[in-house]
């Protein structure tokens, strides 16, 4: 399957999921890394009219879950959220953010994902560290 074909399937399989509720487009995917963005509208804003960070955080864990599981046999074995860390550096008040989720380590049963996040001008807006579990399916 090329890597279009990989990028239709996951982003129908985020249908009716926080990320759908968040409006999540998958937009790369490939064997260092999986993008995607998110609009910064009522779905993904807090009162105050800025991006809210759990919506940063939303992105960047479902990103980085996405990229895990393309490292495992998905026949036998899944790739879990055990831990997030957000730093939010830079307020959105429009338009759109884009995650990059980029591995730092991928081990046998753990896996550390960066994810960084940035706006339209390409201004880094936030950083995480995402670590996963390599477990067993049932």
């Amino acid at each position: 399957m090329n890597r279009e074909h990989i990028k239709q399937k996951i982003n129908r399989d985020l249908n009716e999921t926080l990320a759908s509720a968040i409006g999540l487009e998958i937009t790369e995917v490939n064997d260092r890394q999986v993008c995607g963005k998110i609009p910064v509208d009522h779905r993904t804003m807090q009162p105050f009219g800025l991006l809210h960070g759990g919506a940063s955080v939303a992105l960047a864990e479902t990103l980085g879950s996405i990229a895990g599981n393309m490292k495992v046999n998905s026949d036998v074995e899944m790739a879990v959220g055990i831990e997030i860390n957000a730093n939010h550096i830079k307020s959105v008040k429009k338009g759109w953010v884009h995650g990059k989720a980029t591995p730092l380590k991928i081990g046998r049963r753990i896996q550390v994902w960066e994810i960084k996040i940035a706006n339209d001008d390409d201004e880094l807006i936030s950083v995480s560290r995402l670590t996963l579990a390599v477990v067993p399916k049932k």
